[in-house]
């Protein structure tokens, strides 16, 4: 595995890749890696792809009251997981490697941002679109790849792609669960044993919403309230949102016949914000 930290040894070593006839595949990542982010380097490594791994924690992402300065940085053991798992390039930038001194351009996301995590976490949207624009104009990769978990976060990046023209497949991942069925996430760490139970209620509240369409149930209203009473019962949760929305567009679905539906949510357990997801649908437009 070769690595680099500036980005003329990124260039590089991707421009060799290429002079070799190889495909790039990038995976961005702000570390702590867990099994999530191997599925992504795996299915990058199927194709064939020169793949390149980043590990930076963007500041411009974190709000004022966010975990950037404890988020962890397990480094070495990154590094360790990625040439296991077969990575051709571990990309480590330094902050002024992405943002130059003098720095004042953003990219700015527009309506998928303001729904969803976008209230609850004002400015976020915009870092991951800056920061993942730096990092495609430095790799210039054929294909990246991110994980349905993030399921806004994916939207809004196959938005930008499009509306900035780069030449560059975003390839979307299945979320990588635990076996009790929590979503891999970094910030999985922070949660005590007692959270570390109660925060299952989140993916068995939206399995639930899940089977109710399933079972013929198409009041969206109904269903979200019995997802929030499956949450309330685990315990003091704060939810941020239960929301049902269409996968690429995040508007909220009224009439989820003939549609595939994101259903989504997020919620608290301390200080530690935890999201996920499930698609559901399409369905037919009978009701129970």
């Amino acid at each position: 595995m070769e690595t680099a930290s500036t980005v003329d040894a990124a260039r590089a070593a991707v421009a060799a890749a290429r002079r070799a006839g190889r495909t790039i595949g990038f995976v961005p990542t702000m570390g702590a890696l867990h099994a999530g982010h191997v599925s992504l380097i795996e299915a990058a490594t199927a194709r064939g792809d020169f793949v390149v791994v980043s590990i930076y924690v963007n500041p411009t992402q974190f709000g004022p009251r966010e975990d950037f300065s404890k988020y962890p940085r397990p480094i070495e053991a990154d590094a360790a997981a990625c040439e296991k798992a077969g990575v051709d390039l571990l990309f480590t930038p330094a902050t002024e490697a992405i943002y130059p001194a003098g720095d004042q351009t953003r990219v700015r996301p527009g309506r998928l941002a303001e729904t969803l995590c976008g209230p609850f976490r004002p400015g976020h949207f915009e870092g991951v679109c800056t920061v993942v624009a730096r990092l495609f104009n430095i790799v210039q990769p054929d294909a990246a790849y991110f994980g349905q978990k993030d399921a806004q976060q994916l939207a809004i990046i196959r938005r930008m792609t499009t509306d900035l023209r780069l030449p560059i497949e975003i390839v979307a991942c299945p979320t990588t669960r635990e076996r009790d069925g929590l979503a891999m996430s970094s910030r999985n760490a922070y949660l005590s044993p007692e959270n570390r139970q109660r925060s299952l209620c989140l993916y068995r509240a939206l399995c639930a919403g899940r089977d109710a369409l399933a079972a013929g149930e198409r009041a969206t209203g109904r269903i979200i309230a019995r997802m929030q009473g499956l949450i309330a019962a685990s315990g003091n949760i704060q939810i941020d949102y239960l929301s049902m929305v269409d996968p690429e567009t995040l508007e909220r679905i009224e009439e989820p016949a003939g549609r595939r539906v994101l259903i989504a949510g997020a919620i608290r357990l301390g200080s530690t914000r935890l999201i996920d997801n499930v698609i559901a649908g399409p369905f037919d437009g009978s009701s129970a």
